[in-house]
């Protein structure tokens, strides 16, 4: 019989931490440090705190229910009206959402492998990766993902915190900057994107999903919370070392993308600064190529009650169109956007949503018997979902008056 150690020992954790470590994320941490230097690194690491909180109740729901949310929602919302109207906010943020992202997620992976294999051309190396991302996919195998995406978390970590490292940053500035929150002047947008990079609401989704089909028992609750920890904060060291590293950019520097890092480095750490973040923004580009239409097909065929089968026909459809709509939108160069912006303002309505049902589910004894929330969990996560709500206004006013 397993342990608890062993049965702790890898798990979905790491592809949740793969996935909320993408080239967005890399895009606002170096905004944050290139403006702000450490002054916001508090910022990140309440959502980090926030995000292990949450993430945590989604394994617990997975791993006690053996049910994920969507499949939770049809079975305890009585009234037909609330209940599609439901589905259909998850379906849309979260389906058209991810293949709306997509193309940025190869094009950022892209940009990565090209820093470190010049020869091949972003457009080129955008379909290479979407047709990896594809096989990985179509493989099926659970473990197979669970392994790739802890190697994909390993060389974010190493590459970032190397870099990290290596820019000589000032440990008082850092500390001050982790535990004594500041708003500077012009600063609240960046402290919300940070939040809302890191809180994914697909993450929520794909969890719970996950987590069923890892973990076979509710005593397994433990082991999914310690997973959720471990991972939560091995992707929190990734997006903290990237804030850190950016701090050493010119504040007079125009930040233009996730490759801005690596560009913004080279002149001032060498051809090694250079190649460590091409690295990691390669493994970050292929880890939200994947996890995306991952996430997406799991939503899909829930929300309509379908069987969870990675090799099923309707699962492959839905990641397929996906990973297809991505790579169409790489090559080109180009992104709709019209799309982005509907994915935007459907994310601004689903991580308050998200949230809210994540905390009504896990505080059910109908649901979660004995490992239903208590009232110190209901209280943190009531205060989150304020601040996510917060973050859901301003992304929909955003794209309003953008």
């Amino acid at each position: 019989m397993s342990t608890v150690r062993e049965k702790s020992f890898g798990g979905p954790g790491a592809i949740v931490a793969a996935a909320f470590i993408g080239p967005g994320t890399i895009t606002v941490c170096t905004i944050a440090g290139a403006k702000y230097q450490f002054v916001l690194l508090w910022a990140m690491l309440i959502s980090l705190l926030a995000t292990i909180i949450l993430q945590n109740m989604a394994a617990r729901l997975g791993v006690v229910t053996r049910k994920d949310i969507p499949q939770l929602v049809r079975q305890h919302i009585s009234s037909p009206l609330l209940k599609w109207v439901l589905l259909i906010l998850i379906l849309s943020s979260i389906v058209i959402g991810n293949a709306a992202y997509e193309a940025g997620n190869l094009m950022g992976g892209a940009l990565g492998l090209s820093g470190l294999i010049p020869v091949i051309y972003p457009k080129m190396s955008a379909v290479l990766l979407g047709l990896i991302a594809m096989l990985l996919l179509y493989l099926g195998r659970y473990p197979l993902f669970e392994k790739f995406m802890m190697a994909l978390v390993l060389i974010m970590s190493l590459s970032f915190l190397i870099t990290a490292i290596y820019t000589s940053p000032s440990l008082t500035a850092m500390v001050e900057g982790l535990f004594i929150p500041r708003i500077p002047e012009g600063s609240l947008l960046v402290v919300l994107s940070l939040i809302g990079t890191t809180i994914v609401p697909y993450n929520i989704f794909m969890h719970s999903a996950l987590s069923k089909e890892k973990w076979q028992n509710a005593e397994d609750a433990k082991a999914a919370q310690k997973d959720t920890i471990r991972s939560v904060s091995i992707g929190g060291i990734v997006s903290l070392s990237i804030i850190v590293a950016s701090a050493a950019i010119p504040s007079t520097t125009e930040i233009a993308g996730a490759a801005s890092l690596a560009q913004s480095l080279q002149p001032l750490y060498g051809e090694l600064a250079f190649y460590l973040i091409s690295l990691g923004l390669l493994a970050a580009g292929v880890s939200s190529a994947i996890t995306a239409p991952l996430a997406a097909a799991y939503v899909f065929v829930n929300c309509f009650g379908w069987k969870t089968d990675l090799k099923g026909l309707a699962f492959r459809r839905v990641w397929i169109l996906i990973v297809l709509v991505g790579m169409f939108g790489a090559s080109l160069g180009y992104k709709p956007v019209e799309i982005i912006q509907f994915a935007q303002i459907a994310n601004g309505l689903m991580l308050p949503i998200a949230g809210l049902l994540l905390i009504w589910l896990t505080s059910k004894s109908s649901v979660m018997g004995t490992y239903r929330n208590g009232k110190t969990q209901i209280l943190m996560g009531t205060v989150i979902i304020f601040v996510i709500l917060l973050l859901g206004i301003k992304s929909i006013w955003s794209v309003i008056n953008g």
